[in-house]
C-alpha cells in the first residue's frame, strides 16, 4: 500500500457514504469515480463500490431520488415514478411569489453571471439545485455554456428578468457591495418582480 493509500485511508470508513452524499447533493453535474475520490480522500475502488451500495440501497428503501451512473459519471435524480409529483410542483410554482431564497439566488446570477451553480451554493453557503430548477422554470435564468475549466453549466438572467425589474440592461442593476449574500439592498429592487399581476412600474434609468 503506497503512502498516498495509507493518507486516503486516514478518512474513517463510515464517513464514507456520507461524505459522498455531502459532495453529490452540492454538484451540479455528474461526477466520476476519481473526482469523487479525491474529494472525499479514499481509493477510487472504495468509492464505487459505495456509490454502487448507495443507490442500490436507494432503490431498496423506495427513496423519491436514485442514485445514477450517468455516461461515466454520478449524481442524483429524481425517481421517474414521482415525476408528475415533480412537474405539478414546479408548474405551480409558477404561479407563486418567489421566496427567499430564490430571490438570494436570483441575485448572486445577476451579479456574478454567468456562474456555476457549485458557485452559486458556495456563495449563499447551502445547497440550490432545487431554487435553480425553479428559477430556469419561471424563465428567470437560463444556462450560458460551460466554464471552460471545470466544464460546469454556467446561468445567467435573461431578458424576461430584466422585464420584470424594470430596467433594460444589466449596466442599470443597483449598486452592490460585493459581499453576497448580504443582499437587502437588492431585495428592495427585486421584490417589484415577484408582486401579483399587472406587472410592476419600471424603475427609472439613470442613463434617461
Amino acid at each position: 500500500m503506497t503512502e498516498q493509500d495509507n493518507e486516503a485511508l486516514a478518512v474513517p470508513l463510515a464517513a464514507l457514504r456520507p461524505s459522498l452524499e455531502a459532495v453529490l447533493m452540492v454538484a451540479d453535474q455528474p461526477l466520476d469515480p476519481p473526482t469523487l475520490a479525491s474529494a472525499v480522500g479514499y481509493p477510487v475502488d472504495e468509492v464505487v463500490a459505495a456509490l454502487e451500495g448507495l443507490a442500490a440501497e436507494y432503490t431498496e428503501q423506495g427513496r423519491g431520488f436514485d442514485l445514477r451512473n450517468v455516461a461515466g459519471g454520478w449524481r442524483f435524480y429524481t425517481r421517474e415514478e414521482y415525476a408528475v409529483v415533480v412537474e405539478g410542483f414546479v408548474l405551480e410554482g409558477q404561479q407563486a411569489r418567489l421566496t427567499q431564497a430564490a430571490l438570494e439566488t436570483l441575485a448572486v446570477v445577476a451579479y456574478k453571471q454567468p456562474v456555476s451553480r457549485a458557485r452559486v451554493s458556495a456563495i449563499r453557503g447551502v445547497n440550490v439545485d432545487g431554487v435553480m430548477r425553479t428559477l430556469l422554470a419561471r424563465g428567470l435564468v437560463e444556462e450560458a455554456g460551460t466554464d471552460a475549466e471545470t466544464g460546469a453549466h454556467l446561468y445567467r438572467t435573461t431578458g424576461y428578468f430584466l422585464e420584470r425589474i424594470g430596467v433594460t440592461s444589466l449596466d442599470e442593476l443597483p449598486e452592490l457591495a460585493p459581499y453576497l449574500p448580504e443582499m437587502d439592498d437588492l431585495e428592495d429592487e427585486l421584490a417589484e418582480m415577484v408582486a401579483p399581476a399587472p406587472a410592476a412600474e419600471p424603475q427609472e434609468s439613470a442613463g434617461e
